[in-house]
Order: C-alpha cells, then sequence, then structure tokens
C-alpha cells in the first residue's frame, strides 16, 4: 500500500492506491493504476506525483484516504507534508520512504490510467536503514490483497532473489 499524492486545486490530496509497482530500472520508473480519482487531476494538470509507503501504524489514516474522495472532503491536514524540488508533489513526513516523481508516461488502460513516474527525489530516515540500505523490517509496510480486501503485514524472509534458485533444484523440477 502506498499514498499517492498530487496537488489538486491548490491543495495537498493523497490517496491510497495497491496497484503500484516498480517497472523500469533503468531509468527508475514507478507505475500506480487510478481509476476515476480527484487525484488524478492533479496529475494530470501538473505532471507531478508523489508515492509514500506508510507503516502498518498509519494504516487508520491510510484506509481513510482510500474511503473519502478529495472532491468532497480536505485531506490536506491529515498528515505533516513536505516538499522536495518538486512544488506539486506533496510527501508525508510520517512515511518511512517517500518519492517525489515526474510524470514519465501515461497510459491509459479499459477502466484505469496508468502513470508512470520517474523518482526526482527519495526521502528517509536513518532509523529505517541497516548497513546503508533500507530495511523492510524497520519500513513496516503493508499490503492489501484482493477480491478479499484485507491489509497485511511483512512477512519473514524466505530467501534471497537470483540466488535461491542456482541449486538446481528448482530448474530440475526436483
Amino acid at each position: 500500500m502506498v499514498l499517492v499524492g498530487a496537488i489538486v486545486q491548490e491543495k495537498a490530496n493523497f490517496m491510497a492506491v495497491a496497484l503500484v509497482a516498480r517497472v523500469n530500472s533503468k531509468p527508475p520508473l514507478f507505475a500506480v493504476a487510478l481509476g476515476p480519482h480527484h487525484t488524478k487531476r492533479g496529475i494530470e494538470e501538473n505532471k507531478q506525483f508523489s508515492i509514500s509507503i506508510p507503516d502498518a501504524e498509519l494504516i487508520e489514516k491510510t484506509d481513510y484516504c482510500g474511503i473519502v474522495s478529495g472532491k468532497k472532503t480536505d485531506k490536506s491536514t491529515l498528515f505533516k507534508v513536505f516538499f522536495g524540488e518538486l512544488d506539486q508533489a506533496p510527501l508525508i513526513e510520517e512515511c518511512p520512504v517517500c518519492m517525489s516523481c515526474s510524470l514519465f508516461e501515461t497510459v491509459k488502460l479499459e477502466s484505469n490510467t496508468l502513470y508512470i513516474g520517474e523518482p526526482k527525489e527519495v526521502f528517509t530516515e536513518e532509523k529505517y536503514m541497516t548497513d546503508g540500505a533500507l530495511d523492510i523490517k524497520k519500513v513496516n509496510p503493508f499490503t492489501l490483497t484482493m477480491p478479499d480486501n484485507t491489509y497485511w503485514s511483512l512477512g519473514e524472509n524466505i530467501g534471497k532473489a537470483w540466488h535461491i534458485g542456482k541449486s538446481g533444484a528448482a530448474a530440475a523440477g526436483t
């Protein structure tokens, strides 16, 4: 789960988004899929948005951002907002990780629009790091599964990507 932020009608607006992914490595690009929501207006007008990763302690506020529309409810004071170099990408101080993104590409899909953003700045604090790298356990993110609409906290480390399969057992089917 992330909170996507944009300036809409001169106010910071945030919406809860589960459809988010890294979609390219060089340049790094992230995509968020949004339906017909108020936040889209700010992204399309300003060509900027933010992706903030809330920790499990922010689950209630995150869920609230998915329940109420910024069109009817002012969510600009729900969090402590700050800005980096992109003045139309509001960031959330309480979130362990925040990225300000410039709009790279927009892809219209049948029911959603895919907004692909290029991070211009990434914000975190030392307390979320271990040995100079982001520590997912310290960030304490949560996810949403569908169609059961249930939030889940982070589980245990079950193996190292691009390493665990080197034994050949997986490739051999044994």
